[in-house]
C-alpha cells in the first residue's frame, strides 16, 4: 500500500514583485537582459561568485555558475538562459537545482515608465519542507521585492 501525502513535492512555490522604473524599456532592458552576465551580481546581493559559461553574449542556452549565499550556507548551481525576448523578457533556469527567475517589462503609450515583474519559482519542494510553505513564499517574496527596488536603485545611479 502506498501511502499518500497532502503535500506535491513537484508544485512550485513562487513569488513575484513588480516596480516602475523611470527610464524607456529599451534602456532597463539593456541593463537587465543585454547585460546581464556583468550586472546579475550587482542586483542579486546572495551571490558571491559568479561565472558566465559561455562568455557574456547573452542567448538561450547560455549558461552561468553561482555561489549564493542562503542563511549563511554556499549553495553552487549552474543556470542557463531559457528565454530571451529583446525588450520583453528573459529567464533562468537551474540545471543543478530546480528554480527559474523572469523579468518581465512592460510599458505604456507614454513609453515611461517601464513596469518591471521578478518571478522567482522555487520548482520542487522536498516534502518535508512543505509544511513551511507559506513561510518560504514569504521569503521568495521579500526576496523578490528586494530584487526589484536593488535593480531599480542601479538603474537610477548607472544609466544617468
Amino acid at each position: 500500500m502506498q501511502i499518500k501525502f497532502p503535500f506535491d513535492s513537484s508544485r512550485p512555490v513562487a513569488g513575484e514583485a513588480s516596480i516602475d522604473i523611470d527610464k524607456p524599456i529599451r534602456e532597463v532592458f539593456a541593463f537587465i537582459g543585454e547585460h546581464f552576465f556583468d550586472n546579475y551580481p550587482k542586483w542579486a546581493l546572495e551571490v558571491v561568485e559568479f561565472e558566465p559559461l559561455d562568455g557574456k553574449q547573452v542567448f538561450v542556452g547560455a549558461k552561468a555558475k553561482q555561489v549564493r549565499r542562503d542563511n549563511g550556507a554556499e549553495v553552487e548551481s549552474i543556470f542557463e538562459i531559457t528565454d530571451y525576448q529583446p525588450v520583453i523578457k528573459l529567464t533562468f533556469q537551474g540545471l543543478t537545482a530546480p528554480y527559474r527567475h523572469s523579468y518581465l517589462l512592460a510599458s505604456g503609450e507614454q513609453a515611461q515608465p517601464t513596469h518591471l515583474t521578478f518571478r522567482f519559482e522555487l520548482l520542487e519542494l522536498e516534502v518535508f519542507m512543505r509544511p513551511f510553505e507559506k513561510l518560504i513564499r514569504a521569503a521568495i517574496e521579500d526576496g523578490a521585492e528586494n530584487t526589484v527596488e536593488n535593480i531599480k536603485n542601479l538603474i537610477a545611479v548607472e544609466c544617468n
